[in-house]
């Protein structure tokens, strides 16, 4: 889905949202230098995968935690998990570089894709900043809004712990 979807999708679900447009990001730092509506809410994703290419998983994360893959594997069950190349973040998520985002797991893809949200979300004002399939644009929603339109696309969400 591209940005102009993902809204419609948004809109004809009902779902509040409010949209911040700003200069192409690709690092946190770099967001974190642009006057955002909820600072506290900017998230993190990383799409990873395992040795073999069998799972894959996106972690949604708090902006400025950094993420133990290794942590995360001796908790949830994972295999060893290592960043997924561009080429699989295209043909799984639709994305490029510096666009991942959970509303990729909205385009159709044939491979299991686990997806991980950050209990910490979930916390404070529950508002979360994630891009709308461009890095140009950021769209902010409730947590909970977030989590639920991605279960009622057919991806369970697993809520984690992230130190």
């Amino acid at each position: 889905m591209n940005k102009q979807a993902i809204l419609t999708y948004l809109d004809d679900h009902q779902i509040p949202y409010e949209l911040t447009e700003h200069e192409p990001v690709f690092s946190m730092e770099e967001v974190f230098a642009i006057d955002m509506p909820y600072p506290e809410g900017n998230a993190k994703n990383l799409f990873v995968r395992d040795k073999k290419k069998r799972h894959y998983y996106l972690i949604t994360v708090k902006g400025e935690k950094r993420v133990d893959l290794k942590k995360i594997r001796d908790e949830y069950g994972t295999t060893k998990l290592s960043f997924a190349s561009a080429d699989d973040l295209e043909q799984l998520l639709n994305l490029k570089p510096g666009e991942v985002s959970p509303f990729g797991l909205l385009n159709p893809h044939d491979t299991d894709i686990t997806y991980f949200m950050d209990e910490e979300l979930f916390n404070g004002i529950g508002m979360t900043g994630v891009h709308p399939g461009v890095n140009t644009s950021t769209v902010w929603l409730k947590t909970t809004d977030l989590e639920q339109l991605i279960a009622d696309n057919g991806i369970p969400v697993q809520r984690i712990a992230i130190s």
